[in-house]
């Protein structure tokens, strides 16, 4: 992504807003409106695309992992379902079964 982000820049790959409170160097959910810039006007959702004349990406922003994290999901809903979805469990296969028809 090239800098300076446009106010309706969004990621490639999960599609999330960009220009966004929660990825500014000024976000802080410690202080009162989250910000550290006091001049700033107070943003109700920051997870969404704001006009802040404020924001300046975090240079940790974005910190990958998303295989990682994909993977961790995958296996606590194996763990959760049991791996192969839940097929040869004895549950009914098709309607007729589920109503004994």
């Amino acid at each position: 992504m090239l800098l300076p982000l446009s106010r309706l820049d969004c990621c490639p790959s999960c599609r999330a807003d960009l220009h966004a409170c929660r990825l500014c160097r000024h976000h802080d959910p410690h202080r009162a409106g989250e910000c550290r810039e006091l001049a700033a006007e107070r943003v109700a959702d920051k997870q969404r695309t704001n006009d802040c004349g404020w924001f300046v990406p975090r240079p940790d922003a974005y910190q990958g992992g998303g295989a990682a994290m994909a993977q961790g999901s995958r296996a606590a809903l194996d763990a959760l379902f049991g791996e192969g979805g839940g097929k040869d469990r004895g549950r009914p296969q098709s309607l007729d079964d589920l109503f004994k028809k």
